[in-house]
């Protein structure tokens, strides 16, 4: 699915024609769908998933010792210190009181990707979830509202899915219980 299709149904979902192309000007739908389809994106793809999350990624300096973070960032979390954060674009370190770092600093990043990067499943899932956002803001009708609540669900249940067998999770592996009895 592409952005264009996923605007297509959003627009599909009010009534509205398809379109043949996202650059229109004089169809306000069309504006109001890319607008709340890429806010939608950015929401879902918020808490991190493994598509779009970077472990331990280093992040250098520049000339003046500012960490500068990826324009596409959503969330940073310092493996090294946790009073290193996020303010602006940059890292901020709250023990020292200065944006000026000595050395590189390894972060998990997570990142907001463009919707032509996203696995199928998020796609689906981003774009069921903006035309039910899109049918409340433009018709606000209760009754579609409701016809989409259960395919928004059913589209989180398959990303959810896809997620787990990404991280390739094991009952044996990743239980700090099981790990201790079997040390024993």
């Amino acid at each position: 699915m592409t952005e264009l299709e996923a605007v297509n149904t959003m627009l599909i979902s009010i009534g509205e024609q398809p379109v043949d192309g996202l650059g229109l000007e004089g169809i306000p739908e069309v504006n109001i769908a890319k607008e709340i389809l890429k806010q939608t994106s950015r929401q879902v793809q918020s808490p991190g998933f493994t598509f779009n999350t970077e472990e331990n990624y280093p992040l250098q300096l520049d000339v003046d010792g500012f960490i500068h973070l990826p324009p596409n960032t959503v969330k940073v979390t310092s493996l090294e210190d946790a009073s290193i954060i996020r303010r602006g674009n940059r890292l901020y370190d709250k023990r020292k009181h200065t944006y000026v770092f000595d050395s590189p600093v390894r972060v998990d990043l997570v990142l907001a990707l463009e919707f032509d990067e996203l696995p199928q499943t998020a796609r689906d899932y981003i774009t069921i979830r903006a035309a039910r956002i899109f049918q409340a803001r433009v018709l606000g009708s209760e009754a579609l509202h409701q016809f989409t609540a259960k395919d928004e669900y059913d589209a989180y249940m398959l990303l959810y899915r896809e997620e787990i067998d990404q991280q390739d999770l094991n009952m044996f592996r990743n239980n700090s219980s099981v790990i201790q009895m079997l040390r024993r």
